[in-house]
């Protein structure tokens, strides 16, 4: 297929700056059959007793970075831990970059440059850190939140963004980009759901910053997927599958909850224990095994998320559902708002 048929005119304005407070006041737009304008709050009525929903409790670390090489000043995002010391990352400007030049973070901070990759990534290793001053630690001190780049921020970041960038189950540090569906949760909401009668399991996936990266290429065949690493334990995969044997529906609060569920799943449908990374680069034609019901945010014209909402629900559908969206106003990407997907196949 080609990457101009996930394309969309979306007006600037409809680009969230903010969360929404308290987050459950987000508005929710359900997609099935026909549309429904709803809240967040009227998620426990759209599901059944019985199903299960599925939550990335990954945690966001302030993995965006600002440092110097010689005079030139160079920004530095993290998206794949490699070692206790390495780390694979996006650089800007990559191009004054060369393998073991010296990025100077602070005066008791800096790395060396250990590979140049396609796009803009970089292989970094952390000159200083020590099992008493773990990079964790200088990352706290240093680091700001990754925020993409469609939402305006002042270069140091803004302090507000450390708990309203993060889910309020996230307990993982990991990720460089948030599970952007789960920050509509709130603890009331979670324990309305359970009360309702909708099992609620985690799982991890690190989300990396190549979630913000365009398609570039013209045919979405030839887009490469950067890996993330994810875990779902035996007793999650076990609850998952018997919630299905039992008629209930798997429900994945985000894209990254729906990515590694997939990549866990064989081809008889069951979940089975993950301890990896996955590259799955889901787009119309892919055949969904584990999840039966999305729940996601807006996402951009020509994205990867995109083309994973296009494949669950149809193309045609999903166009029709944004301009919808559009036409009335909801807030879009990461602070937007959400909607609930129901698969093609079972409408």
């Amino acid at each position: 297929m080609r990457t101009d048929e996930f394309d969309f005119d979306l007006p600037r304005a409809l680009i969230a700056q903010q969360p929404v407070s308290p987050r459950d006041t987000s508005r929710l737009l359900r997609i099935a059959g026909d549309l429904r304008d709803l809240g967040m709050r009227d998620l426990p009525t759209l599901l059944r007793a019985g199903d299960i929903l599925v939550l990335n409790d990954t945690s966001v670390i302030p993995a965006r970075l600002r440092g110097r090489r010689g005079e030139a000043t160079i920004e530095v995002t993290l998206h794949r831990r490699l070692s206790e010391t390495d780390w694979r990352a996006f650089a800007r400007p990559a191009k004054r970059l060369h393998v073991s030049d010296h990025i100077v973070f602070a005066p008791d901070f800096s790395a060396t440059v250990t590979e140049k990759r396609d796009g803009g990534e970089i292989g970094l290793r952390f000159n200083d850190v020590t099992p008493e001053e773990p990079l964790e630690r200088a990352l706290e001190r240093y680091g700001v939140m990754p925020l993409p780049p469609y939402i305006d921020r002042p270069k140091e970041g803004a302090p507000a963004d450390r708990e309203t960038y993060q889910t309020v189950y996230a307990v993982n540090p990991g990720a460089v980009a948030a599970p952007t569906a789960g920050l509509h949760f709130t603890e009331p909401l979670l324990s309305y759901l359970q009360d309702a009668g909708i099992a609620i399991a985690k799982l991890t996936l690190h989300v990396g910053a190549g979630t913000f990266l365009p398609v570039k290429v013209d045919r979405i065949e030839d887009h490469r997927m950067h890996s993330e690493w994810g875990r779902i334990d035996s007793a999650t995969a076990d609850r998952i599958n018997a919630a299905r044997e039992a008629g209930g529906r798997v429900v994945a609060a985000g894209t990254t909850a729906l990515r590694l569920l997939e990549s866990a799943t064989d081809e008889a449908g069951r979940v089975k224990c993950f301890d990896d990374t996955t590259e799955i680069f889901i787009s119309p034609g892919y055949k969904f095994r584990a999840v039966d019901l999305l729940l996601t945010n807006f996402h951009l014209p020509k994205s990867t998320l995109f083309m994973l909402v296009s494949a669950f629900a149809g193309l045609a559908r999903m166009k029709a559902a944004y301009q919808h969206a559009i036409e009335a106003g909801y807030r879009f990407y990461s602070f937007g708002d959400a909607c609930l997907l129901l698969r093609e196949d079972q409408l």
